[in-house]
This record gives C-alpha cells, sequence and structure tokens, in this order.
C-alpha cells in the first residue's frame, strides 16, 4: 500500500442528468469486473469458445469506455471515482488473469509448464500496468501491452500445440520489455480514421471465427483475415519505433 498522503477530492460540478451519465459510465467500465467472472464460470464448465466470448466482449467495453468517459467528463461530474484506477484493475482481470487461467485449463501449453509460464504472464504483466510511462505521448503503448486475452484466443482457435504455446508465450513476454511500440487503436493519430476501422475490422472477423459450423474454407478466411488485420496494427507500432514520434502539427490534437 502507498504510503503518500491521498489527493484531495474535486466538488463535484453540472446538474444531476450531467452527473448520471458520468455514474452510468463508471458503471459500464465496472461491468468488465462481471464479465471477468463469467468467462471464470464458462472456463469451469468447459466451455471455452464462451469465455473467449466473454473475453471479447470486455475488450470492446475497454475499448470504448474511455471515449465515454471523456464525453461524460467523469473527472469532474463524478470525480470521487478514479476511474483509471477501475480500467486498470479491470483489464488485469480481463486482459491477463482470466486468459492466464484459460491458457491452463484448456491446456494451450505443457502441463508440467504452467506454474511458470503463469509467473512469466502475470510479473511481465504487473511490470507494464505499472509503468509511469507505459505508453507514449503520442498514445503508443512502450512494449506488448499484455493483451493475452487475445493470445489465448489465437492459441485455442489455432491449436498449434503446447510447445508452440510455450514458445509464444516466452515470445510475447520478452516484447514486454522490448523498446518496441504497440499501437493503441483508439487513441493514436497518425494514421486517422484507419486504426480504429481495422480494430473494428479484427473484432468482427475474430468473433466470428467463435461461431460454430463454418466451414473449413471460411474458417480459413477468417483467421487469416482476423491475423492479417491485427499484423497491419503491429505493423504500424513497429513503424513507429523506427521513425520515432511525428510533431504535434503533423499528428494533429491528441
Amino acid at each position: 500500500m502507498s504510503s503518500e498522503a491521498p489527493a484531495p477530492i474535486p466538488a463535484a460540478s453540472g446538474d444531476g442528468p450531467h452527473a448520471l451519465a458520468a455514474w452510468a459510465v463508471h458503471a459500464f467500465t465496472f461491468s468488465g469486473a462481471v464479465i471477468a467472472f463469467l468467462a471464470v464460470m464458462a472456463i469451469e464448465s468447459g466451455d471455452y469458445r464462451l469465455c473467449l466470448l466473454w473475453l471479447l466482449i470486455g475488450l470492446a467495453v475497454d475499448g470504448v469506455d474511455g471515449t465515454l468517459a471523456r464525453w461524460a467528463h467523469v473527472k469532474t461530474k463524478a470525480p470521487r471515482i478514479d476511474g483509471d484506477t477501475a480500467d486498470l484493475v479491470i483489464d488485469y482481470l480481463t486482459y491477463v488473469f482470466v486468459p492466464t487461467i484459460l491458457i491452463w485449463r484448456a491446456g494451450l501449453v505443457p502441463e508440467g509448464w504452467i506454474v511458470p509460464l503463469a509467473a512469466l504472464i502475470q510479473l511481465s504483466s504487473l511490470y507494464l500496468f505499472t509503468r509511469r510511462d507505459m505508453k507514449t505521448d503520442d498514445n503508443y503503448f512502450r512494449g506488448f501491452p499484455s493483451l493475452w486475452n487475445v493470445i489465448a484466443f489465437y492459441l485455442y482457435v489455432g491449436q498449434p500445440g503446447e510447445m508452440v504455446g510455450a514458445a509464444v508465450v516466452v515470445f510475447f513476454t520478452l516484447f514486454t520489455f522490448a523498446p518496441v511500440h504497440f499501437v493503441h487503436p483508439f487513441r493514436v493519430t497518425d494514421y486517422g480514421r484507419w486504426p480504429p476501422l481495422l480494430a473494428l475490422f479484427w473484432a468482427l472477423t475474430t468473433v466470428a471465427l467463435l461461431w460454430p459450423g463454418w466451414s473449413e474454407e471460411v474458417a480459413r478466411a477468417l483467421i487469416w483475415a482476423s491475423l492479417g488485420s491485427g499484423a497491419i496494427m503491429l505493423a504500424m507500432g513497429f513503424l513507429r519505433t523506427l521513425r520515432g514520434a511525428r510533431s504535434r502539427a503533423v499528428r494533429g490534437p491528441a
């Protein structure tokens, strides 16, 4: 626990309806904790596809709640609640902790290696989540942004084998500490509307993969579309690493 004195809480401003909207946004963010619990319930019932669906829903909630929070001016309309702290706690559950359980229970890595691999996931993610400079001024993540929900998804859908799964976990753990950048599709402004459009396309094709009954050809097309759109977003981040930050005049307002 921190020994620092708590910062004074600013007085709430605005009328009732505006404050109600701000509290509604906080409730929307808090729903991520319920989603995490539902994902765990799905794991315990052996329904791993349902678990992944809940985790993708949690990813969608996290993708839009920041925009809603800025629209509702939650910092001034409902200042007693620290939405940033709530967001980090819920992100850790849905991005890291629950996916680690899924990787274990679905047998995506060797059973005898699960404890050290889970430790790598947890500790590297804690390092990222506690970094004061987690993101650059132009809203790129420094290092792999602990998207273990996405990693678990591809390991489950692709079924590359336990040893490959272990190698993937080690690889992305190392990328957490690497001096590379990853794009935040809803905050980065370098590429205009392309990052959010790519993120939406990725989400649609990825969710579609969880729908049973696709023919082999359609399933293959969907997974390549999902991987391809994700690869483009990865390339955007790597390009940022190579060229450095653009000036604000070029980027436009953050």
